[in-house]
């Protein structure tokens, strides 16, 4: 019995033991939390310690450390009314002496209205596609396609024979046939009547003249050449001797 008593205080012992330490543990992490924690560095979380004085001697200049750049100053706002720049040109302008009155710049002269081209009597006429060649609608594209052989000049007989044939054969889309040699002024060639009454309308007939006039040899050297469609569009085609002189 003696025994078992003996053990039972001793267990008791270490009992009150076990319950009496965490007051001391408390005190030792109260302790802990009130000493200041070394400094650290802030990239290896190592405690920052001072560099000795040979080290920072002898670091090289990459190494220096740098005040961190200030920021530029922001510019004062411009005051409006001096930021507006002034016209470079006036749309108008006093006159100079003239008291409240104003004159107004001419326009450009490109921008000027342009007078229309008289019609000298001629009328514009239906353009209807009778597929007999008479209209402007009809003859334009096949005389657009063969300008280079609107005319003919032919020495023959000691003179300068200038034919207008290929024109004649396509006349009943015309109103106008105008001509010009060496530079003067186009005068009027006139064009035989359109015979509509005849299976083939342009057809020459021996009452309709010949298609060409006589001129002193070589003295047709530059020829201009104005047409006048029954739509009243024009073709204008200036022509070389060399160019269109046949044997």
């Amino acid at each position: 019995m003696l025994e078992v008593l003996l053990l039972m205080l001793s267990s008791m012992a270490q009992a009150g033991a076990a319950v009496s330490a965490p007051p001391a543990q408390a005190e030792v992490q109260a302790q802990v939390q009130e000493e200041p924690a070394a400094p650290q560095d802030a990239q290896t979380g190592a405690e920052a310690e001072p560099l000795p004085e040979s080290v920072i001697e002898a670091r090289p200049p990459s190494m220096e450390i740098l005040p961190a750049p200030q920021p530029a100053p922001e510019a004062a706002p411009e005051d409006t009314a001096e930021a507006e720049a002034a016209p470079q040109v006036a749309i108008l302008a006093p006159r100079e002496g003239a008291t409240g009155s104003q004159d107004t710049v001419a326009p450009p002269a490109f921008l000027a209205p342009k007078p229309a081209a008289p019609s000298g009597g001629l009328v514009a006429e239906p353009q209807v596609a009778t597929g007999r060649f008479l209209t402007a609608l009809e003859v334009r594209p096949i005389l657009n396609a063969t300008q280079a052989n609107w005319i003919a000049v032919r020495e023959y007989g000691g003179q300068d024979l200038l034919y207008v044939t290929h024109l004649w054969s396509w006349r009943c889309g015309l109103l106008e046939l105008r001509i010009g040699l060496n530079g003067a002024t186009p005068e009027i060639w006139p064009l035989p009547p359109c015979h509509e009454d005849l299976p083939a309308a342009a057809a020459i007939l021996e009452s309709d003249g010949l298609p060409y006039r006589s001129f002193p040899l070589r003295s047709v050297q530059l020829i201009e050449v104005q047409l006048t469609y029954d739509d009243l569009g024009t073709s204008k085609v200036r022509f070389n001797r060399a160019g269109v002189v046949i044997p």
